[in-house]
């Protein structure tokens, strides 16, 4: 491990108003980024990093001070970041967590990330909190309350956030709204945008014995700010066999595929390589980080190419 940055301002309480020396990092369309791990930090800041931004876990860094912070701050004084929080809670029943929202807003407004999101999921209930995102059941109820939640959550933070559709592996029996449809209707009510991770459609598709094309060309596509590649596991135990969403992995190849079909057909967006279980070196990040840029330029390309000939 690197030597821990000098104290500083990293070391002021969340929301404080030492946040403002940060140079404006843009993530443009055509921009690819990494998820970032502690495991790295000595790296980046001892060796830069092949990035054009970083995604951070929010919760990682609730905390008000201490060496995570001071990372933090030192990185993205070089680099954009993307904040992605996994525990909102935005599909459960109860009232939004006040605390856990005041602690994002907080890191928010210290970091002044480019983009930030959440999931479409429920992992708290009575002040209890859950190790997962658990799945919401798509019908009027459920899509009142999420975009309730979604609606608080932006007037708190001040800002748009993104909306991750769901790895899935069971479906309810009282659903009644197509997930594509439940997000489109939650975008339009709150004004939120959508995160589109492309591995969770495999994921699902694969477990819920839908076709992953069909259900992309259903997606609102317009609406997506940000996408995400990450890898799964395969889980075959007797006659079952279902796709697990670990992020454990490269992107596997029909993941690649959907991308490159995505971004062939509705231009670039920002892409984050997602990799949170057996974390390889920096390098192997940066290099699927690569492939990203490569397909998201080759797009830009034919865009600019298009407008010419218009």
């Amino acid at each position: 491990m690197a030597p821990v940055p000098p104290q500083g301002a990293a070391d002021q309480p969340l929301g404080s108003s030492g946040h403002s020396t940060f140079a404006q990092h843009d993530v443009l369309p055509a921009s690819a980024g990494i998820s970032l791990k502690p495991s790295h930090y000595a790296t980046i800041l001892s060796d830069g990093a092949h990035t054009d931004y970083f995604e951070v876990h929010a919760e990682n860094y609730f905390g008000c001070g201490g060496a995570p912070h001071r990372y933090l701050t030192a990185i993205r004084e070089r680099h954009a970041l993307s904040i992605h929080g996994i525990g909102l809670s935005l599909g459960g029943a109860g009232a939004l967590d006040a605390d856990h929202l005041a602690r994002l807003q907080g890191l928010i407004d210290r970091y002044e990330p480019a983009l930030v999101s959440e999931h479409l999921a429920w992992c708290a209930s009575g002040g209890a909190y859950f190790n997962d995102l658990l799945p919401v059941a798509l019908t009027n109820e459920a899509l009142n309350t999420v975009c309730r939640h979604v609606s608080q959550t932006q007037d708190v933070l001040g800002r748009q956030i993104l909306v991750e559709n769901p790895a899935n592996y069971l479906a309810f029996e009282v659903s009644d709204i197509p997930e594509t449809e439940f997000l489109s209707e939650m975008a339009a009510r709150t004004g939120c945008g959508l995160l589109l991770d492309i591995n969770n459609v495999v994921v699902s598709a694969h477990n819920l014995k839908f076709d992953a094309g069909s259900y992309l060309n259903a997606f609102p596509m317009v609406l997506v700010r940000e996408v995400h590649l990450a890898g799964h596991a395969d889980d075959r135990r007797g006659a079952a066999h279902l796709k697990i969403d670990d992020h454990g992995s490269a992107p596997g190849s029909e993941v690649w595929n959907l991308y490159r079909s995505v971004i062939a057909q509705n231009g670039p967006v920002p892409t984050t390589i997602e990799w949170d279980r057996d974390v390889p070196p920096l390098a192997d990040l940066e290099r699927e980080a690569q492939t990203a840029r490569s397909i998201l330029q080759g797009a830009e390309g034919a865009v600019e190419a298009a407008g010419r000939g218009a």
